[in-house]
């Protein structure tokens, strides 16, 4: 392994200084992260630089049609919808409206609600459906962000449906450190720990983790 330069400060340093230094959000994205902080399950809100990382990403790729597995107050699907053109479409994937009425207000406030298309059924039914209706390798972009135990399956599925060049971007892959844990044997953690293991030698893609939010692996299909 390469040996890296030792940092002058540390990761909490590091990171203040980051987010001094990061674009400002959408005025609509803005309010909806306040909104969610407020609210008891404010912890499984996206990390801002991640949401930024990756929402110049799908505009590098010129990505048109993404999909957004796990919903929330919708503050994902929000970010993708403003970075997709005005011809573009966000399949939002959750199975209910609990949260994500939380977040219609300021898809409607953006502009983009005509974009995110709110599907409420298990992800994995509303995928293999879309895999079904023969939407298969039309997709640019998916992300990663629900229930753990489901991550290879979401990440099967999410081959299936994208083109070849297509990204797929799975969040939480340090699982706040737990991944790097072997005493932590819960299953969320093994499956995260599984997923990560079988992306690193996965010839379908060319992969990288990246060292933002809570880990995000990001994956290029071949």
């Amino acid at each position: 392994m390469m040996t890296r330069p030792r940092d002058q400060v540390s990761a909490e340093e590091r990171m203040v200084y980051i987010e001094e230094h990061i674009s400002e959000p959408h005025p609509s994205m803005k309010k909806l992260q306040e909104l969610t902080k407020t609210h008891e399950s404010g912890d499984m809100l996206s990390f801002y630089d991640g949401t930024v990382l990756l929402s110049n990403m799908i505009k590098f790729a010129g990505a048109k049609k993404c999909i957004d597995v796990g919903v929330f107050t919708g503050y994902s699907s929000l970010a993708w919808a403003l970075s997709v053109p005005e011809d573009g479409k966000v399949v939002a994937c959750d199975t209910s409206t609990e949260f994500t009425d939380i977040g219609k207000p300021f898809w409607k406030e953006a502009g983009v609600e005509h974009k995110i298309d709110l599907r409420i059924a298990p992800a994995a039914e509303t995928l293999q459906a879309m895999i079904d209706g023969g939407e298969s390798g039309t997709y640019d972009f998916m992300f990663i962000d629900a229930d753990k135990e489901s991550y290879d399956t979401y990440y099967e599925q999410g081959l299936q449906l994208l083109r070849q060049g297509g990204i797929i971007a799975v969040d939480n892959s340090f699982w706040m450190g737990r991944c790097m844990k072997e005493s932590d044997t819960s299953l969320p953690t093994q499956a995260i720990r599984q997923l990560n293991a079988k992306i690193k030698k996965d010839p379908r893609v060319t992969s990288v983790m990246i060292n933002i939010s809570d880990g995000i692996f990001i994956c290029l299909k071949k």
